[in-house]
């Protein structure tokens, strides 16, 4: 085929076919000349080279000659593969598609990671910052919605060096959620809370006198101390208890928990009742005994306005 290189085996043949046999032949000549040179000088009739011999042998070498260049051109002669696909391992590349092929040497594209959730929460937080009143004790802070009903505790009984200190309040941040970690909707909510006092709780003991009737829902009614920053009058607030697996404690009426009167793990019914002004006794069953606590100085709370506030 034209611009391809002669192979190198079929040079030698050519140069068996047309070299060598003119040199054998040149050879022969010689040895004739030298046969008559020594027949006239001599008188003998012996040939000493044997020109015959030699040319048999000539003859047979370009026969063999002409039979291996005939072999040679019967072997079909490799060619270069015309696509990337008839010699697999001569190719380098991997086809994709008709109109696309992936190199070895090029990067796999990463694919990207499904997510986890089709619908991603916002994150949302809201900013809530609120004066104290100037009383010692702890904070309880609570979220209301339009309605006016408590949709998150969002502090217990909770020191002052656990809110943030901004220039001139106290700060602190609601997620959106309720009780429950359900987001809630959007819409005008509303914080407010109490900084309760040093209450004094008296175990007054076991009682075999008859307790209140527990299955009433009771609550006590408290006149509170005047937060002068508010500079209302004195608050009257409803009370009532509850309890947990662990305590009881003392809670507004929609459920704020201001105050906890002790640890009493298993508790089967709770009840309130005013002792005095400044004092209430709570009553406590576990099944096997009622217990009687008296909680003294129940007035001494503030009562403190957040404000409204936007959660989108």
């Amino acid at each position: 085929m034209a611009g391809q290189p002669f192979p190198e085996y079929q040079l030698a043949l050519l140069h068996l076919i047309f070299v060598i046999p003119s040199e054998m032949k040149r050879s022969v000549i010689k040895s004739r000349n030298l046969s008559l040179f020594l027949f006239f000088r001599v008188g003998t009739a012996r040939d000493v080279s044997t020109p015959l011999d030699m040319t048999k042998a000539l003859t047979a070498a370009f026969a063999a000659a002409l039979m291996l260049l005939a072999a040679a051109y019967a072997q079909p002669t490799p060619t270069p593969a015309t696509s990337p696909t008839s010699m697999p391992s001569e190719s380098p590349s991997l086809t994709l598609s008709p109109s696309a092929t992936l190199s070895p040497s090029a990067t796999a594209p990463v694919s990207p990671t499904p997510s986890l959730s089709a619908t991603p929460e916002t994150a949302r937080s809201v900013r809530i910052s609120f004066v104290p009143p100037p009383l010692e004790g702890a904070i309880s802070l609570g979220i209301y919605d339009q309605s006016g009903g408590l949709v998150r505790v969002l502090h217990q009984e909770a020191k002052v060096d656990e809110f943030t200190v901004g220039e001139d309040a106290l700060l602190t941040k609601w997620d959106g959620k309720n009780d429950d970690g359900e987001n809630l909707p959007t819409g005008k909510y509303r914080a407010r809370g109490y900084l309760v006092g040093r209450l004094k709780v008296e175990d007054v003991g076991k009682v075999a006198n008859a307790p209140p009737d527990f299955n009433a829902a009771a609550t006590v009614q408290v006149k509170l101390m005047a937060n002068p920053l508010a500079k209302d009058e004195r608050p009257i607030i409803s009370l009532t208890v509850g309890f947990d697996d662990e305590n009881s404690f003392l809670q507004t009426a929609d459920g704020l928990p201001l105050f906890t009167v002790g640890k009493q793990p298993k508790l089967a019914r709770a009840a309130i009742t005013k002792n005095s002004e400044k004092s209430v006794d709570v009553w406590q069953d576990d099944g096997a005994a009622v217990k009687q606590l008296r909680v003294s100085n129940v007035d001494k709370m503030m009562a403190f306005d957040c404000g409204d506030f936007e959660l989108k």
